[in-house]
């Protein structure tokens, strides 16, 4: 599931570069950095599930937020950005790609933007709803699975609030990104 939504977040990164604007450009760029903090956390976090249960499959994941909290939590966060909720690094690309698409005047391509958050929300939604409101087998590895490790938790927690630092303080990030797309255009950084 998080391997295919990839799919959509690259294609929000050729829809930046397609806009042929500064500031798409800019949403491109933003969204490559954003989208490489928010996807690891997400694999990383995934991975703790993986070691402590075996299993990746979604009918798996029933009950983990229970059992798992920190993990859970971490991946609650790195969806939170998925979807672009403000004040995560996610919200800060789709917004650039909404104005960019605005700047143009194409807002069909806005709504195409927007329609990617609703389906992210879907898809991270039915990974949340079953690891936090649904019982696991009882007798299963998630039944008695504990929380991961703190090595492997610290490195998905450092990402974490990276997403929430440059979700809040954008001044880095769009800076370089916006210079960079100037010089791609031609025009003075």
């Amino acid at each position: 599931l998080l391997a295919y939504s990839s799919i959509a977040q690259i294609g929000c990164v050729g829809l930046g570069i397609g806009l042929f604007s500064v500031t798409g450009r800019t949403a491109a760029i933003v969204h490559l950095f954003n989208h490489a903090i928010i996807k690891t956390a997400l694999f990383m976090a995934l991975g703790c599930i993986i070691f402590r249960t075996g299993s990746a499959s979604i009918a798996s994941l029933a009950g983990i937020g229970r059992r798992m909290p920190w993990t859970m939590a971490a991946f609650v966060f790195g969806a939170m950005s998925l979807i672009g909720v403000p004040l995560t690094v996610g919200f800060i690309s789709k917004w650039y790609l909404l104005l960019a698409a605005l700047e143009q005047g194409w807002w069909p391509i806005a709504v195409a933007v927007v329609l990617t958050s609703l389906l992210a929300a879907v898809y991270c939604g039915r990974v949340i709803e079953v690891a936090y409101f649904r019982d696991p087998k009882p007798g299963s590895i998630q039944s008695h699975a504990r929380e991961a490790p703190l090595l492997m938790l610290v490195p998905v927690w450092i990402l974490i609030a990276a997403n929430i630092y440059f979700g809040i303080d954008t001044d880095l990030t769009v800076d370089i990104a916006s210079r960079a797309a100037a010089v791609m255009l031609g025009a003075e950084p």
